[in-house]
């Protein structure tokens, strides 16, 4: 089969290389790709937003398959255009996207469903948001309603950081007209975890729960990021909260989208907060998390392509999806100034690896056989162990076997999980 993976970062990256395990993968394309993915994908220089180019790409090759990484070409309905061209999508057309392209969306439909998850309230006019701050109790979130690259989410621990986020977001248009309604909601406590899955719309199948680490420093401070790195599975998430969390959000959710007629078939992320008062969702993603995918996918024991063809034939009931036993950790190697200003251009070697150890690649340029550095997040340095402290000094010894100028990456990746487990 020959497939499209549309995304250039570690995420697609990591897909790439799990769908290149499978017997049945003949040509993959990565759309655009990224230089450190040439020796397992052929990399086309087509940006996962331009629509039209990448229609036009499957017309006129040998697609069966195409699966869709970012949310940006979900949200703005690449599902809906390939599968009018008659070409089989892994990934939610543009209705059934709209639980992570819309925080208003999202937060309705489990106010409808009862499905549990913060209180809250919407505007669309910034003077009564800031009106609405005066006795609203702290610490509160604001969020942006649209779609801000991760980062149109603040908590903010004052009145003034809130009513900052407010006008950052409907007055100052930080995140353009994503930002043009927000969401006010109540701060909730606890452990939190990400939870991706499978689901034909029928059927659901979770994968590894991950504990994702969004803050630049260590210490969980500084600006929050696209993610800095990732445990799985997560030791806070226990047998009784996944059937807790099966009863109460998974299976409602997909019970909710049925009923409101655009039904989900992909990967959905649920971001949990495990609060005293039992999981409550913070976010709906409509498709595979990064850094998550990096850390869960190594643990994979089944065929990844067999499960996204059951997915989008719808029978997903029938696959096999099963995970080997064991950790992984997953470092990520940032550029010295991410998430804001950075430098890029720099040289840099990729050492070999080890069979429990993967170096995923996302902000790297390749000219001639030579690579550089050309983002924010460089490289994912993932390793796997029979034990969560054993997966993590695996990944750091990988991490410190990576060499390139202004390197950046936290030290304390795992550190909140690990403290569970003791």
């Amino acid at each position: 089969m020959n497939i499209m993976v549309v995304g250039g970062g570690g995420r697609e990256h990591a897909l790439v290389k799990a769908l290149r395990k499978s017997p049945k993968a003949d040509v993959i394309w990565a759309l655009p790709g990224n230089g450190g993915m040439e020796n397992e994908a052929l990399c086309v220089p087509i940006a996962a937003t331009d629509l039209s180019g990448i229609c036009a790409f499957a017309e006129s090759n040998p697609v069966d398959l195409a699966v869709i990484g970012p949310d940006d070409p979900l949200i703005l309905g690449l599902t809906d255009l390939l599968e009018a061209r008659g070409i089989p999508c892994f990934g939610p057309n543009a209705a059934a996207a709209r639980i992570e392209g819309s925080k208003l969306f999202a937060k309705r439909l489990m106010e409808k469903y009862n499905i549990p998850t913060a209180g809250y309230a919407e505007f669309s006019d910034p003077a009564k948001a800031l009106s609405y701050l005066d006795a609203a109790p702290l610490p509160i979130v604001v969020k942006a309603d649209g779609p801000a690259l991760g980062k149109g989410v603040t908590v903010a621990l004052t009145r003034e950081e809130a009513r900052d986020a407010v006008r950052a977001a409907m007055e100052d248009k930080a995140f353009g007209e994503s930002g043009s309604r927000i969401v006010i909601e109540e701060y909730l406590t606890g452990p939190e975890v990400s939870l991706m899955a499978f689901t034909d719309g029928k059927t659901i199948a979770p994968l590894p729960p991950a504990t994702d680490h969004k803050r630049a420093f260590d210490g969980d401070r500084g600006p929050n990021t696209g993610g800095m790195g990732a445990v799985a599975p997560s030791p806070f998430y226990t047998q009784a909260v996944a059937e807790a969390c099966r009863e109460r959000i998974f299976l409602p959710t997909l019970r909710a989208m049925n009923a409101e007629g655009c039904p989900f078939k992909g990967c959905l992320y649920f971001g949990l907060m495990l609060t005293s008062d039992g999981p409550k969702v913070i976010e709906y993603n409509c498709r595979f998390g990064d850094p998550e995918t990096q850390a869960v996918l190594p643990l994979l024991g089944s065929d990844l392509l067999d499960i996204l063809l059951a997915v989008t034939q719808g029978r997903l009931a029938e696959a096999e999806v099963s995970f080997m036993p064991g950790f992984s950790c997953c470092v990520v190697l940032a550029s010295q100034g991410y998430p804001g200003a950075y430098k890029t251009g720099f040289s840099l070697e990729l050492p070999q690896t080890e069979p429990w150890e993967t170096l995923y690649t996302a902000g790297v340029h390749s000219e001639g056989g030579a690579l550089t550095t050309s983002g924010g997040r460089v490289l994912h340095a993932v390793a796997t162990g029979s034990e969560l402290s054993g997966a993590i000094c695996r990944a750091y010894a990988l991490a410190g076997r990576v060499s390139f100028e202004n390197a950046y990456f936290r030290r304390d990746i795992g550190k909140s999980a690990l403290e569970v487990l003791r």
